[in-house]
C-alpha cells in the first residue's frame, strides 16, 4: 500500500523553492543585492548565517549563491592608484625596457625588505617521522632584524642579493657595487633610478 505524501520524492535539504524555480530565481537575486549593501548591525562584513537570518533562508543557500557568482565578502583587495601626471610614461618606459632590452647590457629589478627579524627557537625541534609532523617550541629568542638587498636579472631570472645588519645608504651603495662585480665586463650597467626612501618618489641617475 502506497501513501500519497511518498508518491513523489520531495527535494532534500532546504531548496528554497525547487531548483530551476521562479521563486528560487527571485531569491537568488534578493541574495545578490543584499549583498552588495552594507551588512545590518555595523558589521564589518555579510556572513552566510548573518544573510540567511537577514532573508529567512537558509545559510546552505546564500553560500551557494555566493560560490556560483565568486563573492567573497570577508576579503579585501587593496589598491593604490598614482598621483603622478607622468605615471604612464613612465610605466611604459619600464616595462618596455623589461620586454625589450637594448643590446650588450644587463637590466636589474633592484628593491630592498627592511627590518626582517631574525629569530631563533628557544629549544631544538624534533625532526618529522611516520605518525608526527615537525615540531618547534611556541617562543622564541630575537637576534635583532637584518635588511635584504635583491637584484633581479630580468632575462635570465638570476638574483644577486645581500644581507645587511642596517638599513641606510651606505649598505645600498655596498649593494650595488656587488652587483656592479657579478656583472660580465662585456655588458653595460647604468643605474636609472633609485629611491631608498618610500615616502620620496623622485628618480635620479
Amino acid at each position: 500500500m502506497r501513501h500519497a505524501g511518498i508518491e513523489k520524492e520531495r527535494p532534500r535539504g532546504n531548496n528554497q523553492g525547487g531548483k530551476s524555480s521562479i521563486e528560487q530565481a527571485k531569491l537568488r537575486s534578493r541574495v545578490i543585492k543584499m549583498t552588495m549593501k552594507p551588512p545590518l548591525d555595523n558589521a564589518t562584513h555579510w556572513s552566510t548565517r548573518s544573510m540567511a537570518k537577514a532573508l529567512s533562508i537558509s545559510d546552505s543557500f546564500v553560500r551557494r549563491v555566493w560560490k556560483s557568482c565568486g563573492f567573497k565578502p570577508h576579503l579585501i583587495k587593496q589598491f593604490k592608484i598614482s598621483n603622478d601626471p607622468k605615471f604612464e610614461e613612465k610605466l611604459t618606459d619600464v616595462v618596455g625596457l623589461y620586454l625589450s632590452p637594448p643590446e650588450n647590457t644587463v637590466v636589474l629589478c633592484v628593491d630592498e625588505k627592511s627590518s626582517i627579524q631574525a629569530l631563533d627557537r628557544t629549544q631544538p625541534g624534533l625532526p618529522m617521522k611516520k605518525g608526527r609532523s615537525n615540531t618547534m617550541t611556541h617562543d622564541y629568542k630575537r637576534h635583532g632584524t637584518s635588511t635584504l638587498f635583491a637584484a633581479l636579472n630580468v632575462k635570465t631570472g638570476e638574483v644577486i642579493g645581500e644581507c645587511k645588519k642596517r638599513h641606510r645608504h651606505q649598505e645600498f651603495l655596498s649593494f650595488l657595487k656587488t652587483v656592479e662585480k657579478q656583472t660580465p665586463e662585456d655588458k653595460s650597467l647604468r643605474p636609472q633610478a633609485f629611491c631608498l626612501d618610500k615616502n620620496n618618489r623622485e628618480n635620479f641617475g
